[in-house]
């Protein structure tokens, strides 16, 4: 099997170089390319050309815009990056017959209500960012590729920035921290997001079933607030005799209508992924283990 991975070195990216080696040759690219290939998605011509040259099995895209609040004043990059080159990826995909593999985010939906979305729920995204990310989902859709595309929220990663570091360091700098306490999701490790990709991969590649492709929810289990989540990786830290000038029980929670943002946030990111670990023969385990790793390996 040969893969032609995009976005090689962001979080997800990372983790797939990994996951995917075992099922065959793997061709990752960052956004620089490598010998003559493309791997900017805001080169939509040279997309299709590296498409054509690997001739791949499988396409892989972790690659993506994702400067939430940048997208606002960015919004024709954000469209090109998002919304139009997965279209080009699919539809090179389904003239190849290879397979597409995706990801996209809780963005797609307004965030109303409690209830975890599912898959087929309403969509109705309240930023460029959420928007862009809608319309790569309906290309892939529309070109009749074989696809999997995997919906997730809140990722983090033990390689480059994230949430749980920007909590640690703040709690060593500042004598206040003061966390969002509505907007709720389950915070999901890259690691997780390779692992299952991988998994599924390696199932439609053995069952050549169509019936297992399509769009799926992939979170890890749980759900949580920003404000709880601050609260754990503080907990954890200090447990690990790390040293805090804000303890976990001093962290201040207030309301999203208190941290204004250039784009705006859903408040209900919960996702429901029944139907992959159905499909796909899955458990996914609770957030607070994944994060709980990953805050080991960074002490």
């Amino acid at each position: 099997m040969k893969i032609l991975l995009f976005g090689k070195n962001g979080q997800i990216g990372w983790e797939l170089q990994r996951s995917l080696a075992p099922l065959g040759d793997v061709v990752a690219l960052d956004r620089q390319g490598a010998n003559g290939l493309c791997g900017d998605l805001s080169d939509l011509k040279g997309l299709e050309r590296t498409v054509r040259e690997v001739r791949p099995d499988v396409i892989v895209n972790a690659a993506a815009y994702t400067a939430v609040d940048k997208a606002e004043s960015e919004a024709a990059l954000a469209t090109c990056v998002n919304g139009l080159a997965p279209g080009v990826l699919a539809s090179t995909a389904a003239s190849t017959n290879a397979l597409l593999v995706h990801y996209s985010t809780d963005y797609v939906f307004d965030g109303s209500g409690d209830r975890p979305w599912e898959e087929g729920g309403p969509t109705g995204p309240l930023s460029v960012y959420g928007r862009t990310k809608l319309e790569g989902e309906q290309a892939i859709q529309a070109s009749g590729c074989r696809h999997l595309v995997f919906r997730t929220s809140w990722v983090y990663a033990a390689r480059g920035g994230n949430f749980a570091k920007t909590m640690l360091r703040l709690a060593t700098e500042r004598d206040e921290i003061k966390v969002i306490l509505d907007q709720i999701g389950a915070p999901t490790g890259a690691d997780l997001l390779a692992d299952a990709t991988a998994h599924a991969v390696r199932q439609c590649a053995r069952q050549q079933a169509p019936e297992i492709l399509g769009l799926y929810h992939l979170t890890a289990a749980g759900e949580t607030s920003w404000f709880d989540y601050a609260r754990f990786v503080l907990n954890h830290a200090q447990g690990q005799g790390k040293v805090l000038k804000v303890a976990a029980q001093q962290v201040q929670a207030i309301p999203s209508s208190a941290y204004p943002t250039p784009a705006r946030r859903p408040q209900n990111s919960r996702l429901n992924c029944e139907r992959l670990q159905q499909a796909f023969s899955l458990t996914l385990p609770h957030w607070q283990v994944g994060v709980a790793r990953m805050l080991d390996e960074i002490l």
